[in-house]
C-alpha cells in the first residue's frame, strides 16, 4: 500500500487534513470496523496521531465510534458525499442517459471510470447481463488500473511522466507486477494509440474494451464496454471496438456541446449487428 508521504501535498498542504483523509481511505469494501492500531498500520501514521484524528472525525460526523469495542466505522456523512458527486456531476448528467441507452441497444455492459491514485473508480456502471452474479460492478467500486481495460486506456490518455510514476507504483505495490505484466500494459497502451481502444480479459469469461475520453478542462476518463462468455474473443473485440469508438465520439460531442443544445435522440446509434 502506498504511504502517506507519496501523496503529500508538500509545503502548501495541510498535514492534519491530509492525515484525516488517509484515515478515511483506510476503510475499504469488505471492512466494517477498524481500530486505531489497524488504521495506523494501514496508513503508516503514528498511533497517537491516529487516536487524535479519529476523535476529531467522530466529532465532525465522518466516523461512528463503536464504544464497546473501541473501533470505528465510516459514518453516513461519507455516503452523502458520494451521492453529491453522482447528483452534481455534469459529466454523469450528460453521459448517464447515453450509457443506459447504449447498454440496452448493444446488450452490453457500459462503464465510465477515472483514476483514484493507482486504482480506477467507477463513476457509472450500467450492467446489462441479467445474471445477478455478473452484475456486481457498481458506481464507486475500484478496480486495479494495471489489470483492467479501463486502467490501461486511462494510462494511454495521460502524460508520459504521470504514466511512468504510476507504473513504478504498480511494481512497488504488487508482487504480480512482473516484467510480463508491465509489458502487457505497454502493449495495451500501444493498442490504444493504434486503434483507439484496448481489449483486456481481466476476469474469467469477461472481455472488456476501453478507450480514453479526453476533454480540455476535465480529468481523463475511461469508457468501456464488456460482455461475458464471448467466443471467439478476438473477433468480438474488433467489433465491439468499433461500437465503442463510435459511442465515445458521441460522448465527446455531447460533453463539448452547450447543455441546452444536446439532443440525445440525435446521438442515438444505429441498431447493432450482434447480440450477446
Amino acid at each position: 500500500m502506498a504511504s502517506l508521504r507519496q501523496y503529500s501535498g508538500g509545503a502548501n498542504g495541510n498535514r492534519s487534513l491530509e492525515r484525516g483523509i488517509e484515515i478515511l481511505r483506510a476503510f475499504r469494501p469488505g471492512v466494517d470496523t477498524l481500530g486505531n492500531g489497524e488504521i495506523a498500520e494501514r496508513t503508516g501514521l503514528p498511533r497517537s496521531t491516529v487516536s487524535r484524528l479519529t476523535k476529531t472525525l467522530v466529532a465532525f460526523g465522518m466516523l461512528d465510534e463503536v464504544r464497546t469495542e473501541r473501533y470505528y466505522r465510516l459514518a453516513g456523512a461519507v455516503l452523502s458525499l458520494g451521492h453529491a458527486v453522482r447528483m452534481g456531476s455534469p459529466v454523469l448528467r450528460v453521459l448517464g442517459p447515453l450509457m443506459r441507452a447504449e447498454s440496452t441497444r448493444r446488450k452490453l455492459n457500459v462503464g465510465l471510470a477515472t483514476a483514484d491514485r493507482a486504482m480506477m473508480v467507477y463513476l457509472e456502471s450500467i450492467r446489462y447481463n441479467p445474471r445477478p452474479t455478473l452484475r456486481s460492478i457498481v458506481a464507486g467500486q475500484q478496480v486495479p488500473m494495471e489489470l483492467t481495460s479501463l486502467g490501461r486506456a486511462y494510462l494511454a490518455g495521460i502524460p508520459e511522466d504521470e504514466r511512468d510514476m504510476l507504473i513504478a507504483q504498480f511494481r512497488r505495490r504488487n508482487a504480480a507486477a512482473t516484467k510480463a505484466l508491465i509489458a502487457d500494459v505497454q502493449k495495451s497502451i500501444r493498442a490504444v494509440r493504434r486503434n483507439g481502444y484496448c481489449a483486456v480479459s481481466w476476469q474469467p469469461g469477461v472481455l472488456a474494451v476501453a478507450t480514453p475520453i479526453m476533454i480540455e478542462g476535465l480529468p481523463v476518463y475511461a469508457l468501456n464496454m464488456s460482455a461475458q462468455d464471448i467466443e471467439p474473443a478476438d473477433a468480438f473485440a474488433e467489433e465491439i471496438g468499433e461500437y465503442l469508438m463510435a459511442f465515445a465520439a458521441r460522448c465527446q460531442e455531447a460533453l463539448c456541446s452547450p447543455p441546452d443544445s444536446m439532443d440525445t435522440r440525435a446521438l442515438a446509434p444505429k441498431q447493432p449487428r450482434i447480440h450477446v
